[in-house]
């Protein structure tokens, strides 16, 4: 069976990836083409340039391209859909989708969404419908962390004792490391959370804050510990996921070392292959990737690289394809991105108390910008004072398109057309996460 897919939120240009938008429209879209049981037939983004562009890319036909979702569900009725809006419209689209009852499955960009009730809504609107929800925490399937998950079950570093995770930010780029912590745990329920976090610069990732700096710590019901260190409390010479065991240690990503290595308590390092892939795929990281290989399509002695790290969403992507066709829970599921999210939104609780939260989390909102907009976090007044004073005051820029940032990043899903609008102003429907 062939199963017809579409693009909601297309972003702009790919090849400008940003704290503004990522395109991860595309990279969805080039999963599906790549993938022989699905094919894309439509797009949606209320920038209609956005929209035409991805048509052209995919060799869409004019009247694939859409500037409403739900005009476009209703005229196309796409068995599988792709949301790729920023994260404070996650929540709204995705139930949107699922109360239109036309996708079987609906395959999200990460983070979630911007509050923790609308992280839940998301699941229970999906599970009212019988729709298949899932995350794109693709990273699972990349060969570096499936080669530490086999170390692990083979008891290479005896029984799993601590986890530590460091990143640029516990709320974007840092779920998919949450996602990772509950792979390497089974998906083991956490019994509490405690953590501090500090916004003493403004730091909007796809109109939504995150913390530019956080510590956390989290207890998994067997005993296992995690710890997430973020922004400056990053060590120098660290990696980006390290498993403790009772016999030895797995460690991935090492800076200025391999992707991969593990140590048991009877001898030193040893480098595992990961067959050419990093923790972001074939290409190198982030904006810098990106960089690299428009540079390479410059340069006419040297060939683009083929591979890309759309590798680990080609494969969350076949997953989530095999298993609308074999009735089984696919693993990227809503619910473990649930329960992977419930620790970043418990992080900010903690801070916001001043103590430990015990779980389940009992909150609503975004505790962060709680906070932001509370003036209990923000930027410091700089020493001149003047224009600094109003920022301090709410962690914003003086300039208007930064307000409009914070006001995207800091608006609720309840008011889809206004909070579409805001995307708009913010660059379109770009999505949040890097690979």
């Amino acid at each position: 069976m062939v199963y017809s897919a579409a693009v909601i939120g297309t972003g702009s240009d790919p090849d400008e990836p940003g704290q503004d938008g990522y395109a991860m429209g595309y990279r969805h879209g080039h999963a599906y083409r790549r993938n022989d049981a699905c094919e894309l037939v439509a797009c949606s983004d209320i920038v209609p340039e956005n929209g035409r562009a991805f048509a052209r890319e995919f060799g869409l036909e004019d009247a694939g391209v859409y500037e409403d979702y739900e005009a476009m569900l209703s005229a196309v009725e796409p068995d599988i859909v792709s949301v790729c809006v920023p994260p404070s419209i996650h929540a709204s689209i995705v139930i949107g989708c699922a109360e239109s009852g036309v996708p079987q499955a609906i395959h999200c960009e990460k983070p979630m969404a911007e509050t923790w009730a609308d992280c839940q809504e998301m699941v229970r609107a999906c599970e009212r419908a019988g729709i298949q929800l899932t995350i794109n925490h693709q990273r699972r399937f990349g060969a570096p962390f499936r080669e530490a998950k086999r170390l692990l079950d083979e008891g290479t570093i005896g029984d799993l004792r601590r986890i530590e995770v460091a990143e640029e930010t516990l709320f974007d780029a840092g779920s998919h490391l949450f996602d990772l912590c509950g792979y390497y745990t089974e998906e083991a329920a956490i019994e509490w959370v405690l953590a501090q976090v500090d916004y003493r610069e403004e730091n909007v990732w796809f109109g939504t804050p995150n913390a530019t700096q956080a510590l956390s710590q989290w207890r998994y019901e067997d005993g296992t510990q995690g710890l997430a260190r973020t922004g400056a409390s990053n060590p120098d010479g660290g990696c980006y996921l390290r498993l403790i065991g009772t016999d030895g240690s797995i460690e991935i990503g090492v800076e200025d070392g391999p992707t991969l290595r593990v140590r048991s308590d009877d001898n030193g390092w040893r480098t595992i292959g990961t067959g050419g892939e990093t923790i972001h795929g074939w290409a190198s990281p982030g904006y810098v990737g990106a960089a690299v290989r428009k540079l390479k399509e410059r340069l006419p002695l040297v060939a683009p690289e083929d591979r890309s790290g759309n590798v680990f969403i080609e494969r969350a992507l076949a997953d989530v394809v095999d298993a609308i066709g074999t009735d089984r829970t696919p693993e990227l599921a809503a619910e473990r991105a649930l329960r992977a999210t419930e620790v970043i939104f418990a992080s900010w609780e903690s801070a916001r108390r001043g103590g430990r939260v015990d779980l389940p989390l009992d909150i609503e909102d975004n505790p962060l910008v709680a906070m932001i907009e509370a003036g209990q976090l923000g930027p410091e007044e700089e020493a001149s004072g003047g224009e600094a004073d109003a920022d301090a005051d709410f962690g914003a820029d003086s300039d208007d398109d930064a307000d409009a940032d914070v006001d995207a990043g800091s608006g609720t899903d309840s008011d889809a057309d206004s909070d579409e609008q805001t995307a708009a102003a913010d660059g379109g429907e770009s999505t949040s996460g890097a690979e």
